[in-house]
């Protein structure tokens, strides 16, 4: 644990001195790269919304009308200007100070959950979105844009070579794929879109309403039951094999391809008049 809170010390000195510089660095981004990424995510929330790292506050304004946000980010100097942004936007935001490994919040808490362009800076992304997971209420929707590896090699190898850089000094990852994870997580994903060479994805996954069911039941009396087997159409049922099958020549001075073939129930005989096949008293010259 105290490797742990310094890790996560050491990251909110780097976002607190970073904070004023934040908005120019995103939006200038938000132009060349993820276009209208923030508006088609903020525009699917309703209900109670949690925003995780919702940093200076950008998405503010472009959440709907109606909808009880809340937003949480590990920077107080980042949730100091969000909380001037709100005001001024006259939205009423409850913001807190939290980390998104562990959501200060009971299961199930939200009907919509979003974070736009951070799980590239979260330390362990999968406990996060694990997290998010957990903050979902049964149907509740996950809304999340980040930057993401590339769909071409070329552009993977440049990120790779920048990651040697980028992760040490800022803990920007451009490798990862949030996408896996939600799948992992058991969401079904509703909406994905993905551009700019496959560096930009975006998506709308949804947490399923009920449970699934496992494939073994329980009954009252404590005993497993078995799903039924499928029934087989008459085509796949086996048909039953005849009662003579045909019985080949395997003479070994014969080809393989040469073979005759004799019915079921007729014997070779040999005789002078040549090669002939006897069924009963009934003979057939083969010539």
């Amino acid at each position: 644990m105290p490797a742990d809170q310094a890790h996560r010390d050491r990251w909110r000195r780097y976002w607190d001195r970073h904070s004023a510089s934040y908005d120019k660095q995103m939006r200038f981004f938000d132009r060349v790269l993820f276009g209208d990424s923030r508006p088609w995510v903020c525009s699917q929330a309703i209900g109670d919304t949690l925003e995780v790292a919702v940093g200076t506050g950008l998405n503010l304004p472009l959440y709907p009308p109606g909808i009880r946000l809340t937003g949480i980010d590990l920077s107080p100097e980042m949730l100091a200007i969000a909380k001037q942004r709100a005001h001024e936007l006259g939205r009423d935001v409850d913001l807190r100070e939290a980390d998104a490994h562990a959501l200060p919040f009971p299961d199930a808490s939200f009907d919509t959950v979003v974070c736009t362009f951070s799980l590239c800076a979260i330390p362990d992304e999968h406990r996060a979105i694990k997290e998010m997971n957990r903050l979902l209420r049964p149907g509740g929707l996950l809304l999340l844009a980040d930057h993401i590896a590339a769909a071409v090699w070329p552009a993977r190898a440049v990120q790779r070579l920048l990651e040697i850089v980028t992760v040490p000094l800022q803990g920007e990852h451009f490798l990862r794929r949030p996408l896996h994870q939600v799948q992992a997580q058991g969401l079904t994903v509703e909406r994905r879109e993905r551009f700019k060479l496959g560096l930009t994805e975006r998506l709308a996954a949804r947490k399923p309403a009920r449970p699934q069911p496992d494939h073994e039941e329980t009954s009252a009396t404590g005993s497993r039951l078995q799903e039924p087997l499928p029934q087989r159409s008459p085509r796949q049922r086996r048909r039953p094999a005849p009662a003579h099958p045909p019985v080949r020549d395997q003479r070994p001075d014969r080809h393989p391809l040469l073979r005759r073939v004799r019915p079921a129930g007729i014997r070779r005989a040999a005789g002078a008049g040549g090669r002939r096949w006897v069924r009963g008293q009934d003979r057939v010259h083969l010539r």
